[in-house]
């Protein structure tokens, strides 16, 4: 029978109700659907052809070779680096099963995400990049002053590097980067306690910080490859940063909490329903109170 309230407890669901209540099995199934919508965009996908000018010096810089981050690197670094350092982590603390689930699955969604949202707005938009004229070789005919399409282009249309001239905004690279090691700052800002009430620690400051200026110097690198200007980039970071800090939230506290290095439990949200939240907001709220009531003088109390 359900509660006064109106609400199911879980023992009374099916099975599967159960599961999709009491597990993160819908996250599971987002993410999946997320990856299979980011690959899709990736193989199928065309960039639209924004006009240029043959004479526009934005747009004239070299085509780099060799890149100081190539793709395959920025996996390693924003993705696979974090992941291994958290899980190194996470069993150097012996955590439970359920902190590791908390850890791996919002940094999954995070990336997974980011990059879905980046590769959509780089088609929508079709902003033509720093070396784009080094990619489309216009015909030396093509009339200056004038906006123009890809038909005055003599490279090879079907290739992927005369398409990606016109996937400049925002930086993927930047967003990828700032999707996986801004998560990985703020995962060791909550278990640090970087920003609880009453700490004072710059050397765990300062290690939250590194992968931040990781990112950072990735997202540079855009800028110094000629793929992107600093417009391309600094949106492409808080694209980032956004999707990382909204991850985040979803399975742990405030970094200002005293519980930050704990993550929400499923089974208080399936019992408590949509309340759940507002409720562990309210008692995290009244602890912060009862810490700052605890370090007053006791002339001040």
């Amino acid at each position: 029978m359900p509660s006064g309230s109106g609400r199911v407890s879980p023992s009374q669901l099916s099975p599967v109700a159960r599961l999709w209540q009491t597990t993160n099995a819908p996250d599971y199934g987002g993410l999946i659907v997320l990856t299979v919508a980011w690959i899709l965009v990736l193989l199928f996908v065309d960039p639209f052809h924004g006009l240029f000018f043959v004479n526009d010096l934005q747009i004239s810089f070299p085509f780099a070779e060799h890149e100081r981050v190539p793709v395959w690197l920025n996996f390693v670094c924003a993705l696979f680096a974090p992941l291994a350092v958290l899980i190194v982590f996470n069993i150097v603390l012996r955590s439970p099963l359920v902190k590791h689930e908390a850890t791996y699955l919002p940094l999954a969604i995070s990336v997974i995400f980011t990059s879905l949202v980046t590769d959509i707005l780089k088609n929508a938009v079709g902003r033509p990049r720093p070396d784009l004229l080094a990619r489309c070789l216009p015909a030396p005919d093509t009339p200056p002053d004038v906006p123009v399409d890809a038909s005055v282009c003599t490279a090879d249309p079907s290739t992927h590097v005369f398409q990606e001239g016109w996937r400049s905004f925002p930086s993927g690279h930047s967003s990828f980067s700032f999707a996986g090691l801004g998560f990985t700052a703020l995962f060791l800002a909550g278990q640090l306690g970087v920003f609880r009430p009453g700490t004072r620690d710059l050397g765990r400051f300062l290690l939250c910080l590194v992968p931040l200026v990781g990112a950072t110097l990735i997202a540079i690198s855009r800028c110094e490859d000629y793929r992107h200007d600093v417009y391309d980039v600094c949106t492409g970071s808080a694209l980032g940063m956004a999707v990382a800090y909204w991850s985040y939230r979803r399975y742990w506290p405030r970094l200002s909490s005293p519980r930050c290095h704990e993550p929400y439990q499923l089974t208080e949200a399936a019992s408590a329903g949509p309340d759940w939240q507002r409720v562990r907001d309210e008692e995290e709220a009244g602890a912060d109170a009862g810490y700052e009531m605890a370090t007053l003088p006791e002339d001040r109390r």
